[in-house]
């Protein structure tokens, strides 16, 4: 008899064991601290803007976006402003009706130009901006003007009609090509022939456009939470140096998300790349 409850205490504590070395992910500041959510959800609720990074098939940046969103609203009731990177500016049109409740939701979802995983990831977004009364913005470029700039530089955007340039920065754009997130994407591996000046405009024109429909939307009193891939804000960059250019005085939170073998403490390449940091485990399960 004593012989089984000693098995049964060690399976116990064995088991007790694996269950608290298993963390699915664990949070940082920006020295590379361990936090508490508390601690980051204080440091936001002050916040101007919000940008938070995520991987875009990774399900805990998107729960703790849903998270942070209802507690966030908690706080600031309608002061609260969402906006995406996932939505491109002239859908903003659709997205307000089915927000104002003038069209169905099929509808909104045939018709807007959604990303694969927009059901399990984002969809938990709008339908909490739906129910609560809350704006959200479309804050992207439209990726056909994206592309022009691929092709053409910046230059392409000054032949697009006054309409059409209604869903851009004002030109012209604002660049900075020594940014290391722009310098850097002229020397990833396998851009092949897409490796061009013109590579990096394409993206820092999605950046721009999202610093200007971000700042557009807000005012002050207000906190405009975003979500966009981690890399449109990590280091301080993209997003936030054109949000920066435009209203230095703003004041600007940012998380970012990284995955590691080992969650316990962050490595030197994902250090310092946010405010704040979710470091989740590389074996998480992808959403797409």
């Amino acid at each position: 008899m004593k012989k089984f409850q000693l098995l049964f205490v060690l399976s116990f504590f064995i088991f007790a064991a694996f269950k608290a070395d298993k963390p699915a992910y664990f949070l940082f500041n920006k020295d590379g601290k361990r936090v508490k959510y508390s601690k980051m959800l204080k440091a936001v609720e002050d916040a101007d803007i919000v940008l938070f990074g995520e991987l875009h098939n990774n399900p805990v940046s998107h729960w703790l976006q849903l998270e942070l969103t209802k507690n966030l609203f908690e706080l600031k009731g309608e002061k609260l402003v969402l906006g995406a990177e996932m939505f491109e500016s002239d859908n903003q049109l659709i997205l307000n009706e089915y927000l104002d409740s003038l069209i169905s939701q099929k509808s909104f979802e045939t018709e807007v130009r959604l990303w694969p995983n927009y059901k399990t990831d984002y969809k938990p977004l709008v339908e909490f901006a739906n129910k609560n009364s809350l704006r959200f913005i479309a804050t992207n470029v439209p990726r056909r003007y994206a592309s022009l700039v691929n092709v053409k530089g910046f230059e392409g955007l000054e032949q697009l009609s006054d309409e059409a340039k209604s869903f851009i920065p004002p030109l012209p754009i604002r660049y900075d090509g020594e940014l290391n997130c722009y310098k850097s994407m002229l020397e990833m591996e396998g851009i092949g022939s897409h490796r061009s000046e013109n590579f990096p405009k394409a993206q820092a024109i999605k950046d721009a456009s999202m610093a200007y429909f971000i700042l557009k939307n807000w005012s002050a009193g207000q906190l405009f939470l975003h979500f966009q891939g981690a890399y449109h804000s990590d280091n301080f960059e993209s997003i936030y140096w054109h949000l920066k250019q435009q209203n230095p005085d703003l004041k600007i939170v940012t998380i970012t998300t990284v995955s590691q073998g080992d969650v316990s403490e962050l490595t030197e390449e994902n250090s310092e790349k946010a405010n704040f940091t979710i470091c989740v485990d590389e074996d998480m399960t992808s959403t797409r």
